[in-house]
């Protein structure tokens, strides 16, 4: 009897742990979602002219960049190396091969979407602030995100 409540006790542990590793990254799969609705669907759709520049969707989507900023060193513990997602991309072993970069990477992204918030007030000053945020994205994205096959 002892020993059926200890299997059924790990096997219950076990499974919280998966079922945890998987709510992280599906969290983190959310928040890139949203930040690149943020970065590419209002503030880039502004810069290009499809949409009408608005002052609380700038402020919104800086909020959100700064709410994903915040987030993203805690969005890669060890316990989800490896785990590949079903969407088309996965986070890269360098993430934990190569923290410090990663961390500087995210340091970075933070301090640019800082910069911009509270000092993007028209199109011209988003126009001139925008390539920085996405810079930053591109970088992390390049050296820590792979392609899924």
């Amino acid at each position: 009897m002892l020993r059926t409540v200890v299997v059924v006790g790990s096997l219950l542990l076990g499974t919280s742990v998966v079922v945890a590793q998987q709510n992280v990254v599906a969290q983190t799969q959310t928040l890139m979602k949203n930040s690149g609705k943020s970065l590419g669907g209002v503030l880039g759709a502004m810069v290009k002219g499809d949409k009408p520049y608005d002052q609380a969707a700038v402020d919104g989507a800086l909020s959100q960049l700064s709410d994903l900023a915040k987030k993203l060193p805690d969005q890669f513990p060890d316990s989800v190396k490896g785990i590949e997602t079903d969407g088309d991309y996965s986070a890269s072993p360098k993430i934990w091969t190569n923290r410090s970069e990663f961390n500087a990477q995210i340091a970075s992204f933070t301090k640019a979407v800082s910069d911009a918030t509270g000092k993007v007030k028209d199109l011209d000053s988003l126009k001139a602030t925008l390539p920085t945020i996405a810079k930053q994205c591109g970088n992390c994205h390049e050296g820590f995100r792979v392609k899924n096959l």
